[in-house]
C-alpha cells in the first residue's frame, strides 16, 4: 500500500518530496470555471488527506492558480509543505483588458504572457510568483514549456540559447544560495524527452505525457536516460489529461485533446482487464508510474474535494499481481515496464 506521506529523494539533492502531490492546473480553470469557495474546499481536502506537495505555475489560469494556492498555503506552517512553481513565462497587463482573450483557459485572469528563458526572465518570473503565492520561498522551480510545439523555429532556438547561456546559471545560483532546493524542467512529449532533455542538466524532469499507463514509449529512451544520469522524474499527468480517470468515451481526452480511436480502444482494453481483476482504472493509472525507479512523485490535478478523496483512495487501493501480468501478456503495457507487484517483482 502506498501512503501519501511516503517520500523519495530528488536526484542528488537533499530534497525529499512526497510520492503523491497536488497539481494546480485545474484550480486555474482549465476545463471550466471553479468557484472560489470550491477551490478553497479542494485545497483543504488535499491538506486534510495528508497531501504536502503542491505544484502550480504562472501559466495556470494566467496567475489564478498561484493566487489561490498561495492564499491557502500562507496560513499554514511553512515547514510542513513543499511547493513548486514554474519559470519561463512572465505575466503582464494586456493592452486592452476589455477585449483580452484568456484562452485556452476557460476562466483565469486577464494577464498576457511573455516567454523569457534568460536570466532576467527567470528571475522576474520567480519574483512575480513569490508575490502571487504570498510566500517568501518556494522549494522547487521548473522550466516550463520550452517545447517546439509552443514556439516558431527562430523563437525556439533563441529561447534554448537563452536558457543554456544564462537561464540555467540563474537557477543554479538560486539553488546554491538556498533560495530553492532543486530545479527541474517540464517535458510534454517523447520527442522533447529524447531531444531536449539530454542537453539540460537539472535535478528532475516534470513529465506530463510520455510515461503513463497508456504510453511507455519513453521507457527505454528518456526514462532510461534519467536513470543513467541520476535525474528524477515527477509525473505530472498520470491520468494522461483525462482518459485514464474517466475511461474511454465520447468526451474522453488524451494529451489535452480529444482521444483518438486508437487510444480509446487501448484504454477500453485496459479497462476490461481492470474490471476482470476488480481494479479501478484510476488506481492503476496512479500507482503504475511510481513503480519506476526514477519516479519520485505523481501530481494529479483536482477541481473539487471529491476528486481529492477519490485520488487518495485510488493511490492506496490494493492491486493484484495478476492484473499487471495480464496487461503485459496482452501487450497493453510494455513487457519489461516496472509494475507495483505485491510480490516485489
Amino acid at each position: 500500500m502506498i501512503s501519501v506521506r511516503t517520500k523519495r529523494t530528488v536526484g542528488a539533492t537533499g530534497l525529499e518530496l512526497p510520492v503523491f502531490g497536488f497539481g494546480g492546473a485545474h484550480i486555474g480553470e482549465l476545463y471550466g470555471t471553479v468557484e472560489e469557495s470550491v477551490a478553497r474546499e479542494t485545497l483543504q481536502a488535499a491538506w486534510d488527506a495528508g497531501l504536502r506537495y503542491f505544484d502550480t505555475a504562472p501559466w495556470y489560469g494566467r496567475g489564478l492558480s498561484e493566487h489561490r494556492l498561495g492564499g491557502f498555503l500562507r496560513t499554514l506552517p511553512r515547514d510542513k509543505f513543499h511547493v513548486s512553481t514554474k519559470v519561463g513565462r512572465t505575466l503582464h497587463r494586456p493592452a486592452n483588458p476589455a477585449t483580452f482573450d484568456r484562452s485556452p483557459w476557460v476562466g483565469g485572469l486577464n494577464f498576457e504572457v511573455k516567454f523569457d528563458y534568460s536570466r532576467d526572465g527567470i528571475m522576474r518570473s520567480y519574483e512575480q510568483a513569490l508575490q502571487r503565492l504570498a510566500l517568501d520561498t518556494v522549494d522547487v522551480l521548473v522550466i516550463h514549456d520550452l517545447d517546439a510545439a509552443y514556439h516558431d523555429v527562430d523563437e525556439y532556438a533563441r529561447h534554448r540559447k537563452d536558457l543554456l547561456e544564462t537561464g540555467i546559471p540563474a537557477l543554479e545560483e538560486l539553488k546554491k544560495s538556498s533560495d530553492i532546493k532543486a530545479f527541474g524542467m517540464g517535458i510534454n512529449t517523447n520527442e522533447a524527452f529524447e531531444v531536449v532533455a539530454p542537453s539540460v542538466d537539472v535535478d528532475f524532469f516534470l513529465v506530463a505525457m510520455p510515461y503513463t499507463l497508456a504510453d511507455q514509449g519513453s521507457l527505454h529512451r528518456g526514462m532510461a536516460d534519467c536513470v543513467k544520469r541520476g535525474i528524477s522524474v515527477v509525473v505530472g499527468a498520470p491520468f494522461a489529461s483525462g482518459i485514464l480517470a474517466t475511461g474511454a468515451g465520447e468526451n474522453a481526452t488524451y494529451g489535452y485533446a480529444s482521444a483518438s480511436a486508437e487510444m480509446q480502444k487501448k484504454v477500453r482494453d485496459i479497462s476490461e482487464v481492470a474490471d476482470k481483476h476488480g481494479v479501478s482504472l484510476p488506481s492503476a493509472a496512479l500507482q503504475f508510474p511510481l513503480a519506476h525507479q526514477a519516479v519520485v512523485s505523481v501530481i494529479p490535478g483536482a477541481a473539487k474535494a471529491s476528486e481529492i478523496i477519490q485520488n487518495t483512495e485510488s493511490l492506496s487501493a490494493e492491486i493484484p499481481d495478476a492484473f499487471w501480468t495480464e496487461l503485459k501478456e496482452r501487450a497493453l503495457i510494455v513487457a519489461d515496464a516496472p509494475v507495483p507487484m505485491q510480490g516485489g517483482h
